[in-house]
């Protein structure tokens, strides 16, 4: 196995800091604006963006945690059963605008799930998506990020670990991860 680091700890923030930045300059002020992290790991990249959006905003944006497990076009298929988890929706997305953030990028189909599982909370007035990692080259679907901390090329054998300090790493990094073929 070959391990590639695609963003360490410093640039890991600047990047963060900097999708932030973007979603300022497009909503200003955040009326009507609220943040939702894909579950599993999307819930932790929505946290960090939701936190530096507090501190500069000044001002507390609402937060949930949508879970896609049921409206994934794979779950019947798999040999042992997905484990859901908690959605958490503190409000109705009706004629609101929406982030949906997720940590990677890679055929879209948890994005479809996620438009397909927003329904139940309301029709948002926009949906725009957010998402550290851009994998170039693997998509399924027709699904394209409205901000992208980073686009990297892979291939479909390939894979993108996030590590989080707040999940117990010693540094925020993301790894592009090959197999080696001995």
């Amino acid at each position: 196995m070959q391990k590639k680091l695609l963003l360490d700890n410093q640039l890991f923030d600047i990047t963060i800091r900097r999708l932030c930045h973007q979603l300022i300059e497009n909503h200003g002020s955040f009326e009507n604006v609220v943040i939702i992290g894909l579950q599993p790991r999307g819930i932790f990249l929505a946290d960090r963006i939701k936190k530096n959006l507090d501190e500069i905003l000044k001002k507390d944006i609402p937060l949930g945690y949508l879970d896609i497990t049921f409206y994934r076009d794979d779950f019947r298929r798999r040999d042992k059963p997905i484990r859901a988890n908690a959605t958490h929706m503190p409000f109705i997305i009706e004629d609101r605008k929406v982030i949906l953030i997720d940590d990677v990028l890679f055929t879209g189909r948890s994005v479809r799930a996620a438009m397909d599982a927003m329904t139940a909370f309301g029709r948002p007035l926009l949906v725009e998506l957010l998402v550290l990692i851009e994998r170039k080259y693997t998509r399924h679907l027709p699904i394209h990020p409205t901000y992208i901390g980073r686009s990297v090329n892979t291939m479909q054998s390939q894979r993108v670990e996030v590590e989080w300090k707040m999940q117990g790493a010693k540094n925020d990094n993301i790894w592009l991860i090959s197999k080696t073929n001995r």
